[in-house]
């Protein structure tokens, strides 16, 4: 039984990745008897998640056509939700990761009354908008803002949320009948863009989100990184001049890193404001005099030319170069995606990284940004639960099915 498992998942992912197959190209390419392709896969068409068009009609060469066989991407659906401190952004997508619906709702104003029940409320009401039954849902999976377990559901601690060892899959099962798995929000959007983005096909991968703080998610040899204790991936914490921490160094945020207290979005707006706070002629001394100027403005104005803002921002390029060498040159990645907020402003960003980065480093390496952009979360979550879920559909023996 086991071996007749794992044949059938090995036929639905050569048929996932090859569509339109037929019987007979599956065996050859699987080396399963030709027979035994055909029983698997009348069982996957009966299980809905399979179907086939063509009659097995005779071709203008004279030869009958075999019949095609596809994967069926609506044979379920899957819920991914992105929990971040501003927002929470949640999704019904089919299995090739399509969104078929959306929704989103500030985190703070449900913090109190219960995010998971919202989340719930949410789901429920974009299954009904899309006459979507709940049977048809396979599972969730979520991205947390914070270092979690899991293999337990437990987010040991996400500052922006206000959770310490907080059980999240116990919460969740008061809320979903169906299976639930929970990770850091920068793994999951590691794992989407290796699932559908920049970093499609590749086994090994360091996605960096540059947003208030700095996080990376680690995919080796094609497995997902945790660490001894699910903390790996703390890039923001990587020291980048050890003559300012020796100094007066003071982190952006209580228990913030070296790196996300020099280049974090946060860093740039604070850097920005104290720099124009010293320039009386500067169109916006009197904001700054008054409130803190935002890394978003920072970035706004260096693309106008605006030399204290590319400065603030030469100087942020750099320690997030020294940062990105550091970690290249410890995990040799065939590629690193950017993402997270301050990159919306790519085209200052990626040009002056690859330079300094490309000097350094003992061997080169693509430097990409996101390419799911704002889902990377989302569907990040999808693709969590894809690989955690123990289902046919969880099936990756690399070089089986070319």
């Amino acid at each position: 039984m086991y071996m007749k498992s794992i044949n059938k998942k090995r036929v639905l992912q050569c048929i996932q990745e090859n569509a339109p197959i037929s019987r007979a190209e599956i065996a050859g390419k699987i080396k399963i008897s030709k027979p035994t392709v055909s029983l698997l896969v009348d069982e996957l068409i009966q299980e809905q998640w399979v179907f086939e068009k063509g009659n097995g009609e005779a071709s203008s060469q004279g030869g009958r056509r075999p019949i095609q066989l596809y994967f069926n991407d609506r044979a379920a659906y899957i819920i991914g939700t992105d929990i971040g401190g501003t927002k929470v952004n949640t999704v019904v997508s089919d299995l090739r990761g399509n969104i078929i619906a959306s929704s989103s709702f500030t985190t703070g104003a449900y913090l109190e009354s219960g995010l998971l029940k919202q989340i719930a409320s949410e789901v429920e009401r974009l299954l009904q908008q899309n006459n979507i039954g709940r049977t048809d849902i396979l599972g969730m999976g979520a991205g947390v803002p914070g270092i979690t377990e899991t293999a337990t559901g437990i987010v040991v601690e996400a500052p922006t949320l206000n959770w310490v060892q907080y059980d999240f899959i116990s919460e969740a099962k008061k809320y979903f009948s169906f299976p639930v798995y929970v990770d850091n929000d920068v793994n999951a959007a590691a794992l989407g863009e290796q699932w559908l983005g920049s970093a499609k096909n590749r086994k090994n991968v360091l996605f960096i989100a540059v947003g208030t703080g700095i996080g990376s998610g680690i995919i080796i040899n094609n497995q997902l990184y945790r660490g001894s204790s699910s903390a790996a991936g703390e890039i923001g914490y990587m020291v980048t001049d050890k003559t300012d921490l020796k100094h007066d160094f003071k982190p952006t945020f209580h228990r913030y890193g070296y790196l996300e207290s020099v280049a974090g979005g946060k860093s740039i707006g604070d850097k920005f404001t104290t720099h124009i706070r010293n320039e009386p002629d500067h169109a916006l001394f009197e904001q700054a005099k008054t409130s803190e100027l935002t890394g978003e403005m920072a970035f706004e104005r260096a693309k106008k030319g605006d030399r204290i803002a590319l400065e603030v921002i030469e100087e942020a390029i750099e320690h997030l170069a020294y940062g990105v060498i550091n970690a290249a040159s410890l995990l040799n990645p065939e590629v690193i995606i950017l993402g997270g907020g301050v990159l919306q402003s790519t085209e200052l960003i990626l040009p002056a990284l690859r330079k300094i980065v490309n000097q350094y480093l003992p061997s080169s390496v693509e430097i990409h940004t996101s390419q799911l952009g704002d889902h990377a979360g989302v569907l990040g979550a999808v693709s969590l639960f894809l690989r955690e879920h123990a289902s046919i559909l969880n099936y990756h023996d690399e070089g089986d099915c070319l």
